[in-house]
């Protein structure tokens, strides 16, 4: 992996340390609002990118056959070690390293009732090539569940040089970038849950929503490169003309983070 290629899967087994049970059932409670399903089973799940392994976990949990992948070795093995913990032996979940730009190696997939890639595409260095590969695994009338960082204009360079001077500064130094950073982020809504007599309120609902603890989370954001944005209507136009529809939109309000999409293949 490249100098300037943020290594995703060290802070990954990090957080799995703080994996629990009311985390996974957060995950599992994601999966069933999003996709409107109360189980998934009969269903093909493919974690394009599966990072923690948290939710082909809460897939596999909900009934789904499980195909995990992630171009990141570490992050490969944050799913195996939930794997061995909670499904030891499961012939129904199956974990690989692989790359979402490699047209070879997706070919040996089926198709997929749900394809889900949550924060992964604008992480591999040519996002829409991701985009378009991902369109091409999914059943029709199949979902495909994704995420992709919001284009912030003059705010999307400065975060840009932000995550390059990150990732090539020596270890010891990281933490001058991180701490900043975790203030400009965290700070403005810390105090006001204070302001409203309510402490921590987002931090605790942030853990709820995603399974992630704000410090680790920050600490993706600011290491996440290669790092590619769009608008939510340039990500709709493109998944229109490979003949998907929009079920479900949840933007972050025109600021720093992902814009969610659910479509259906039709």
């Amino acid at each position: 992996m490249s100098k300037d290629r943020f290594g995703f899967g060290k802070n990954w087994k990090s957080f799995l340390h703080n994996v629990n049970d009311d985390i996974i059932k957060n995950a599992e409670n994601s999966l069933k609002e999003w996709l409107g399903v109360s189980n998934l089973s009969g269903k093909t799940f493919l974690d394009v990118g599966s990072g923690s392994g948290l939710f082909s976990l809460a897939a596999r949990n909900l009934g789904a056959k499980v195909y995990s992948f992630d171009y990141d070795k570490d992050s490969v093995d944050c799913a195996r070690i939930l794997k061995k913990k909670y499904h030891p032996g499961d012939e129904n979940w199956h974990i690989e390293r692989g790359d979402a730009l490699s047209t070879e190696y997706l070919s040996k997939y089926d198709k997929c009732d749900i394809v889900y890639s949550w924060g992964v595409l604008h992480h591999t260095g040519n996002m829409y090539k991701g985009l378009d590969n991902v369109s091409k695994l999914v059943k029709d009338d199949g979902k495909l569940f994704i995420a992709i960082y919001n284009d912030q204009g003059k705010w999307t360079k400065c975060w840009t040089a932000v995550k390059k001077l990150y990732n090539i500064a020596p270890d010891p130094l990281k933490f001058l970038i991180v701490i900043p950073c975790f203030i400009r982020l965290w700070g403005p809504t810390t105090i006001k849950d204070f302001l409203r007599f309510k402490p921590f309120n987002r931090w605790n609902t942030y853990k709820e929503e995603r399974g992630m603890s704000p410090f680790v989370d920050v600490i993706d954001w600011v290491g996440g490169y290669p790092f590619e944005v769009a608008t939510p209507e340039e990500i709709f136009d493109f998944y229109k003309k490979r003949g998907f529809e929009m079920e479900k939109l949840y933007t972050c309000g025109g600021g720093h983070g992902c814009n969610q999409f659910l479509f259906k293949k039709i």
